[in-house]
């Protein structure tokens, strides 16, 4: 516990730092690094894949996807590293068709493409015009919903969510989170207006914390279940006292897509 708290006071205010003061490139590229650190949890550390090969092939295109978002998501650079990373899979396929199976072709495509796309909206939102203010929606919704999801459970909970996907869930720490969310977009609305003098939408502001939460709890479940089937307890160590890089980041899979969309359909300062 303490351990967590204390890391989590370094890492926040690190990813402030990198988010509203360094250059956007800086953190477009530190996201990519995650993400490759990702992609190896996702695939070597579970057992899924643990073709040396085929795990680097994907990393470089979570590290890529990170860079293409920073760089204004052009489609026909994504449809050229999409092809290359396609055939590089394939290819590892048709040399070693006996080791190699079509599962880990789509294993490393997953965690190669799919799920660093979706965090890369992180990115993707940071280079929006106003990016440097919209960058702190997905980790406020993020992080409080877990936080709150956490001591609420911990103090409250007594009825469990899914009990065989992850049993330390509760129905009173959802509660706890999506609570948490909608209070921390509050405060965030109320900064924006008071020290940034922009308009804010409080009724999006409170639909932000509130679907928020609620897909952050179903992204944390995914990758619970990928961890109960791998049969591990943990994606890595790279975070004292969270885990790996999925341990801490599984919900913000769902939530920071969730947040571009709803940044570019209603927005919430203006």
């Amino acid at each position: 516990m303490k351990k967590r708290i204390v890391t989590a006071a370094v890492l926040i205010p690190l990813l402030v730092l990198i988010a509203l003061v360094a250059p956007k490139i800086v953190a477009a590229v530190v996201w990519g690094v995650l993400l490759m650190v990702g992609v190896y949890e996702l695939l070597y550390s579970t057992g899924l894949v643990q073709h040396p090969r085929m795990v680097l092939y994907s990393a470089l295109m979570a590290f890529f996807t990170s860079l293409w978002s920073h760089y204004g998501a052009n489609q026909g650079i994504a449809l050229l590293g999409l092809l290359v990373f396609w055939i590089l899979l394939f290819s590892e396929l048709m040399a070693n068709h006996v080791k190699i199976s079509l599962e880990m072709i789509v294993y490393s495509f997953f965690a190669g493409a799919v799920v660093p796309y979706l965090l890369s909206a992180v990115i993707r939102i940071l280079a929006m015009s106003s990016g440097r203010y919209l960058i702190p929606v997905p980790f406020v919704v993020a992080f409080l919903s877990d936080g709150g999801a956490y001591f609420a459970g911990s103090m409250f909970g007594k009825h469990k969510l899914a009990p065989v996907v992850s049993p330390n869930k509760t129905v009173e720490g959802v509660i706890g989170g999506l609570v948490s969310a909608m209070v921390g977009m509050l405060i965030y609305g109320v900064i924006a207006q008071l020290a940034f003098r922009f308009k804010v939408n409080y009724g999006a502001a409170l639909l932000y914390g509130f679907l928020g939460s609620g897909v952050g709890v179903f992204g944390d479940l995914c990758f619970s279940i990928i961890k109960r089937l791998s049969g591990i307890k943990d994606f890595g160590s790279l975070i004292p006292g969270h885990g790996g890089f999925f341990d801490r980041f599984d919900s913000m899979v769902t939530v920071a897509p969730l947040m571009e969309a709803m940044i570019l359909l209603l927005p919430v300062i203006s």
